[in-house]
């Protein structure tokens, strides 16, 4: 008989082996919360699948792709299910993946057969450089058994190292797709390709992962996936319902596993830098008539270390932290009265930063990293810090802290700023409660800066799971310090009363209420309330002081196999902001939208939009136009269509048409990716906008243009190349990086970057050619004592 996975069979009643918790005796004399409590315990746990056996090995294997030693023969292959293009088709190709465990590693084993091996799509060299245009196995896997992050690891019949972390299980939002690619351990696969087909295995070290083990026993969500690039075709398992948008990488729906016999380890991590390169930058000459060159060379060393203190966290230190490998971040225009947001690329901060995400709704948060060493005048150098993260008994715990070094900042020629040092601090705290599917949790944020000011912020959150789909999620965050002026002293006031009025201005506030199903009906309601003196000084917020309400309620259609068709959803959504100095209407819009996924990976969307907007100022734009005072109500017509992203050469395009307050919008975009072949991959993006205000005889035309080349020598040696031209700004920028990853944890980089002006006779005197320009050399390599 095979060693296949054993179903561990429950109880009718939920135990520990299960994702229900379990009720102690007695607790039925509590009266009617309890039985409330009760409720949403049974609905929100239903459902729940028995937990499996993984087996372990009986005998040694080499690592080579094929997985036919005797001791895989012994291990049964997973039931796979077709999730795409038909949900519970018959898989076009033979596949078998196995999961087996010995005393130090993790092993996943995939032989994936083809009919015609010319199909095989195996075209990215570079780590961490997957395309879903290739062929793919992935596993996922949810250590701590949480139903809300994982990790991923993924490999292609090119035999590259992909592994990501995701968060708020696999949820979309505004802030994009929930993974994190940043993420890096140490970990080996082996793949090979032959005329039947491609065949890989994984080996994780144990060390590499974090979990919980009660006597040398560990349960954790497991999924594994093939994707057959060319026709579009994924099959898991287990089976996944087609109704969630991201089911792949949703943790709450993988499959419970067991292992027995292992133990967590305490890696222990040194990686040391050494950085050295030149800086040129431009400055007035003494009589003001031109501008002159200044080089500066720099040398740094610097050191990051990784430990586990206890079997369940994970301590993260660094010295003299440096970003010199970070790509630049994407231009864009502002057609808005509110902060633009850009996303975290330093790797220090992305990695397991989900662990520390409070968000207040869309892209607002109570914890944005980029605050720590990033100023609107440009980088503060930082001194190091420390994160912790990992698990006390029931609790998720993280923490941050981090110095930032007191600079001098040259944000324009002849112009300084003068920044203090700084500690930001940020303790994220989250458990699961009343059943597997929903937590309740806590944060705390400070800045203290060398100038002896303060702020923190601190508030409650939770994401409960009511029955079936439903989740209902709420926050509460109150934000004091003297840098907004919201100390305890001012809101007392003359009669040095702190009443409830006075600390709601200080306040966030959010509910929502929202069913996450994509299939039939689904629907959200929301409203959330920020105070006027509420502004957390490493947090992000768009905008000030408003009432917010709003939903969306949506059709999804599935019709099945014989349609050419995934998914037709058609929704109806709506937001309204409220200024609450005086409650009139600062923004409303609403308005039908309908999208299609075809079984080709094609998809499209169109919406139509009514929008009022009461501007309090005048709105300024580019190129000298601005809107006045005044509220402006006006419609537009957007739409997308995506190419199916499998094929080699695939593309975006997006088109915005309407009028535009007091005018009229044309916004058109287009992001074409191609393929040449496994050594190059181009991707690009041109945006282009232009509005005209014809009462005031006002308009204006901007163009940003993005080109990105990344060229692989082999899974070693990568670069890329990306070039920016933004006409609202006349700037033209690149980035060069070059990277040499002989083994994990090993890197050399070279790094060039350069600005340049585009309009050098807009100021006077005339503007230099280029304004900036770095080249650094970078190596790092860790030790494992």
């Amino acid at each position: 008989m095979q060693n296949g996975i054993r179903r561990q069979h429950n109880s009718p009643c939920p135990t520990s082996g299960s994702k229900a918790l379990r009720l102690r005796s007695g607790q039925a004399l509590w009266g009617p919360m309890l039985g409330i409590i009760l409720l949403v315990w049974n609905l929100g746990a239903a459902d729940l699948p028995n937990p499996v056996m993984l087996p372990r090995l009986t005998g040694p294997i080499q690592l080579d792709g094929f997985s036919n030693e005797p001791a895989w023969e012994q291990i049964a292959p997973l039931p796979m299910t077709m999730l795409r293009p038909t949900f519970g088709g018959t898989p076009s190709e033979k596949t078998e993946i196995r999961i087996a465990y010995d005393d130090d590693y993790l092993y996943a084993a995939g032989r994936f057969y083809v009919t015609d091996p010319a199909n095989i799509r195996g075209n990215a060299l570079a780590r961490d450089g997957g395309s879903i245009s290739d062929d793919g196995f992935i596993l996922l896997l949810d250590t701590f058994n949480d139903n809300e992050t994982a990790l991923i690891f993924v490999t292609t019949p090119a035999g590259i190292r992909e592994d990501m972390t995701m968060a708020n299980d696999a949820q979309p939002s505004r802030g994009g797709f929930p993974g994190n690619k940043s993420w890096n351990t140490f970990w080996d696969v082996a793949v090979e390709r032959n005329d039947e087909g491609w065949f890989a295995e994984m080996r994780i070290p144990f060390s590499s992962l974090r979990f919980q083990d009660e006597d040398g026993r560990i349960t954790m969500g497991l999924i594994a996936t093939r994707r057959i690039a060319y026709k579009n075709e994924v099959t898991t398992y287990p089976s996944i319902d087609p109704k969630w948008d991201l089911g792949l990488f949703k943790p709450s729906i993988a499959q419970d596993v067991i292992l027995e016999g292992v133990r967590s380890r305490k890696p222990l991590y040194i990686t040391p830098y050494v950085l050295g390169g030149q800086n040129q930058t431009v400055e007035l000459n003494p009589a003001a008539t031109a501008y002159t060159g200044v080089r500066e060379p720099t040398t740094q060393l610097g050191l990051d270390v990784k430990y586990s203190p206890t079997t369940n966290f994970t301590l993260d230190l660094t010295f003299n932290t440096d970003f010199a490998q970070v790509e630049a971040d994407n231009e864009q225009i502002n057609l808005t009265r509110f902060s633009l947001f850009f996303p975290e690329k330093r790797l220090f901060f992305q990695e397991r930063a989900s662990v520390f995400d409070f968000s207040t709704g869309g892209r607002s948060r109570v914890f944005y990293s980029r605050r720590i060493g990033l100023t609107d005048d440009g980088p503060v150098p930082i001194y190091g810090g420390a994160r912790l993260v990992g698990r006390l008994g029931d609790w998720d715990v993280g923490l941050i802290s981090m110095q930032t070094k007191a600079a001098v900042l040259e944000p324009e020629v002849d112009s300084t700023v003068a920044v203090p040092s700084g500690n930001f601090s940020v303790l994220r705290l989250r458990r699961r409660v009343l059943n597997a599917y929903s937590y309740a949790g806590g944060i705390f944020t400070s800045k203290f800066s060398g100038e002896g000011r303060y702020d923190y912020a601190y508030g409650v959150d939770a994401s409960l799971r009511l029955f079936g789909d439903d989740y209902l999620t709420f926050l509460w965050v109150q934000n004091f310090g003297d840098e907004t002026g919201a100390n305890l002293d001012s809101l007392r006031g003359n009669d040095r009363v702190l009443t409830p009025s006075r600390l709601l201005e200080t306040s966030r506030l959010r509910v929502n209420w929202q069913n996450r199903s994509r299939q039939g009906w689904s629907y959200r309601w929301g409203a959330s309330r920020r105070g006027a003196l509420y502004d957390p000084q490493i947090g992000f917020e768009q905008r000030e002081d408003y009432t917010q309400t709003g939903g969306e309620l949506a059709y999804n259609w599935l019709p099945g196999e014989t349609s050419p068709i995934y998914r037709l959803t058609v929704s109806l959504n709506n937001a309204t902001f409220f200024r609450n100095g005086d409650g009139r209407l600062e923004s409303s819009r609403i308005g039908p939208g309908i999208s299609y996924e075809g079984k080709s990976g094609a998809f499209s969307f169109l919406r139509l939009r009514w929008q009022l907007e009461d501007l309090p100022d005048s709105l300024f734009l580019p190129q000298d136009a601005a809107v006045p005072p005044g509220r402006y109500t006006f419609y537009n017509l957007f739409g997308v269509y995506r190419t199916p992203r499998t094929k080699l050469l695939s593309s975006r395009f997006n088109v915005n048409l309407g009028t535009f307050y007091d005018g009229w919008l044309v916004a058109l975009g287009v992001n074409p990716s191609w393929t040449l072949s496994r050594y190059v991959r181009l991707s690009g993006e041109y945006d282009f906008r232009r509005a005209r205000f014809a009462q005031r005889q006002q308009e204006f035309v901007a163009h940003v243009l993005g080109l990105r080349i990344n060229a692989n020598l082999n899974t070693k040696l990568s670069s890329s190349v990306f070039l920016q031209v933004n006409s609202a700004s006349n700037a033209i920028g690149i980035n060069l990086r070059i990277r040499y990853n002989p083994r994990e944890g090993t890197d050399l980089y070279l790094v060039y970057n350069e600005g340049f002006n585009t309009d050098r006779r807009r100021e006077s005197p005339v503007l230099p050619l280029t304004d900036n320009r770095t080249v650094l050399l970078k190596y790092s390599t860790t030790f494992l004592p």
